[in-house]
């Protein structure tokens, strides 16, 4: 339709004008009416479908980036940080979004036009349409040129970006931290040097993608000029009618206008791309963990645990492990704890258990079969663990107790709760179980979300319960009386507890000292007191003394 305009605006000068003929005037007028009508509809409905389609690409984009991220495994996560996946997760995928509902319309309507355009403007007036030899190569010359230049500056912008929501997000996960120690000032620094150096970038790709519009009006301009200029003198010369310079003039106007267009839709799709790229690093990641594909779905262990040789690199490059040849065996039942030094490979050891990370030698086994000869969610299934870092999520105490268990009963949520000694302190909130808990349990202490956590891992009733120096925050009272509970919960359950507090420890059916890596003793409390200097001098640093209520957390 908005090819066919220009001609019939040379009908009614040069037929309808020309001839004094108003009839001629008053149907191409009609017709002229009727086709930007059309036009207007289907520009309409062209814009709408690709909005359409536009929002349901990046809701589908953030399903997948969103699902692959969860399918990582934790060695993934260590090198992809938060506040780089954030980003990707938002502004990266708006960006590929608004480019794809800009192309659905623009990339189909703008080559359409220009060739066109080009077409009408050669069948209008083959004389002036030397001109487009001219001006379309210096406008794709430049098109080249702010391609070249635009794709590496929006690169950096979306790194900086990166930057800047890693601060924001650490500045706000540890904002206590940060007033507790009058840092304000400092961070409201560091958030504007990230910010300034994100502004600076974003002013330099902007100004650089801003040449454009202003250097295609310049050859639209020209262009014009020079038609008028040429056109004028043939139109003296009795070679040209004004009809036929109007539509010339409009065909060189709309060829002009697509090739803006094409070079606005070109300086987005060199920002998009730098964003697809990044979803396309975060979706090209293999996770490091991978099920065999042979691996069993059906697994009810009794809890019989052995590592045989045990060693492990979070990264394959690193010349010493975090674990070197590890071994020793839990009996279904039994209580394993594991003391050392802060780094000696405590969490790193558990770990392994439900697969977090794969052993770099050796293997780890339940009931003689290799964890990684089982299905990932079938095996974990059977761990309950309660990590160093309490994680609370937003919604209810409730919820987050049957986080694991969405379809437990009332009474399995509180038989938890009281197992994880956190019944007492649940109730004497005003809303009970159903109290809200803010996000990562902004609103409780640090001794409420430890037992929050355990109750959420024995409320799986696990085989194998891991409780990971979940019980730091916690006095000595209280997790005297949590041991007690799980002592009588009357379950046949394999328990793993990491401890800084050797009180913790006590009762424990086997305990491992770790130092560097290595186990450098074994045995029961007694055993040890007599065989290993290294667990006689944390026993005699933390209980020598009857210092027991002042242990280390």
């Amino acid at each position: 339709m908005d090819l066919a305009l220009p001609r019939l605006v040379e009908r009614i000068i040069d037929v309808g004008i020309a001839g004094s003929d108003m009839s001629v005037v008053v149907s191409t007028a009609a017709i002229m009416v009727f086709a930007a009508l059309l036009g207007m509809v289907g520009g309409m409905g062209s814009t709408v479908f690709a909005i359409l389609a536009g929002q349901g690409f990046g809701a589908d984009l953030r399903g997948t980036l969103f699902r692959r991220i969860q399918a990582l495994s934790f060695g993934n996560l260590d090198k992809l940080e938060t506040g780089k996946l954030i980003t990707r997760l938002t502004n990266d995928v708006s960006q590929t979004m608004e480019v794809v509902m800009m192309a659905l319309r623009m990339l189909v309507r703008a080559p359409l036009l220009l060739v066109g355009s080009v077409m009408m403007a050669v069948v209008t007036s083959p004389q002036l349409a030397v001109l487009y030899v001219v001006l379309i190569p210096i406008v794709l010359a430049a098109v080249v040129w702010i391609i070249r230049r635009t794709f590496p500056l929006y690169g950096e912008v979306q790194r900086r970006l990166d930057a800047l929501n890693t601060v924001t997000q650490e500045n706000l996960a540890g904002v206590r931290v940060v007033k507790a120690f009058a840092r304000s000032v400092f961070e409201v620094s560091r958030f504007g040097r990230t910010n300034d150096r994100l502004t600076d970038q974003s002013v330099l790709a902007a100004r650089t993608s801003a040449v454009t519009m202003p250097f295609m009006m310049l050859v639209l301009n020209f262009g014009v000029v020079a038609a008028l200029w040429i056109g004028g003198v043939q139109i003296q010369a009795g070679q040209m009618q004004i009809g036929q310079l109007v539509a010339f003039l409009n065909y060189l106007g709309q060829t002009l206008m697509s090739l803006m267009m094409v070079s606005m839709l070109v300086v987005r799709i060199s920002r998009a791309e730098a964003s697809a790229e990044r979803i396309q690093e975060v979706l090209d990641v293999e996770p490091e963990v991978k099920g065999s594909p042979n691996a069993s779905t059906a697994f009810a262990p009794l809890g019989r645990v052995a590592f045989e040789g045990v060693s492990l690199k979070y990264d394959p490059e690193e010349t010493d492990p975090v674990l070197r040849d590890v071994t020793f065996t839990a009996e279904p039942g039994q209580t394993v704890a594991i003391l050392g030094a802060t780094g000696s490979g405590k969490s790193s050891l558990v770990s392994l258990l439900p697969r977090f990370y794969d052993v770099s030698a050796g293997r780890v086994t339940i009931d003689g079969v290799d964890v990684r000869d089982v299905e990932e969610s079938a095996l974990r299934a059977s761990v309950g663990i309660a990590l160093q870092e309490s994680v609370l999520f937003s919604g209810t105490i409730r919820d987050n107790i049957r986080y694991g268990r969405p379809d437990a009963t009332e009474d399995e949520v509180i038989e938890a709760a009281k197992a994880a000694q956190a019944h007492d302190f649940i109730t004497s909130l005003s809303s009970g179980y159903d109290s809200a808990v803010g996000a990562r349990g902004v609103n409780l202490s640090g001794g409420q979300k430890q037992r929050l956590a355990i109750a959420r891992a024995l409320l799986l009733r696990p085989t194998l319960l891991i409780l990971d120096d979940s019980t730091s925050a916690v006095d000595v009272e209280t997790e005297a009386r949590l041991q007690a509970a799980l002592a009588d919960s009357g379950r046949t359950q394999t328990r793993f507890v990491v401890a800084q507090r050797i009180s913790s420890v006590l009762s424990a059916d086997k305990i491992l000292v770790l130092d560097d890596g290595e186990i450098v003793a074994e045995g029961t409390h007694g055993e040890l007191i007599e065989s290993s200097p290294i667990y006689r001098e944390i026993y005699e640093s933390q209980l020598a003394g009857g210092a027991v209520s002042h242990g280390a957390a």
